[in-house]
């Protein structure tokens, strides 16, 4: 995703192709880790090009593929086209506006690689709140917080500035507020954790 413009969150951009498939060598072991399961119905928020996608797809009854990029997008629909995917629907849209862009209560919402960059991160984890059903997950992928000196990949040092990551406490506090409650962290090597929360069932 684009960096500075309206709607855009910092530092989440899709990096080059070549560094983001060594980094994430097995997305369907991600979401198999971060607890998806068959069934479901999921939305992935800030979907970017669909490497995440794909594998939720796989697994999931239904997957609503949210960015607010339409060139990612399309790049998203071409990739689960190719693999013969045809249970996800991709809407163009800002995420704050989730609940006026979900068609349906989500089981799960899947967010990698963009909290970090989120302006205001209460009011978007109130606007996940709204769409899960009870007993729904928020899944927040996320760079641990450690130097960007630190997280390298082929050489050379990547992911968002340091000052922009958060550990899973930060994330907790963020979160919270929404009524979400912390359910599990969950370690995703080399540099990631998931922080997995949950709505109270009524």
């Amino acid at each position: 995703m684009a960096e500075n413009l309206p709607g855009f969150f910092e530092g989440t951009e899709m990096p080059p192709a070549e560094w983001w498939e060594a980094l994430w060598r097995d997305p369907a072991g991600v979401v198999a880790r971060s607890g998806i399961k068959p069934g479901m119905d999921v939305i992935d928020l800030c979907c970017g090009d669909g490497w995440f996608t794909l594998p939720i797809s796989k697994i999931a009854r239904h997957v609503t593929a949210i960015d607010i990029d339409a060139a990612l997008l399309d790049a998203a629909r071409s990739r689960l086209g190719q693999a013969g995917v045809a249970n996800c629907d991709f809407i163009a849209g800002d995420a704050y506006d989730l609940a006026r862009l979900a068609p349906r209560p989500a089981d799960v919402v899947f967010m990698a690689n963009a909290f970090h960059g989120v302006p205001d991160p209460q009011r978007l984890a109130r606007a996940v709140a709204a769409v899960l059903r009870p007993g729904g997950r928020f899944t927040i992928v996320n760079w641990h917080a450690r130097p960007r000196e630190e997280t390298t990949i082929l050489g050379e040092p990547r992911g968002p500035k340091t000052e922009l990551r958060l550990a899973p406490e930060a994330v907790g506090r963020c979160v919270g507020s929404s009524g979400l409650r912390l359910f599990d962290v969950v370690e995703i090597p080399p540099y990631h954790y998931a922080a997995v929360f949950e709505k109270a069932a009524d």
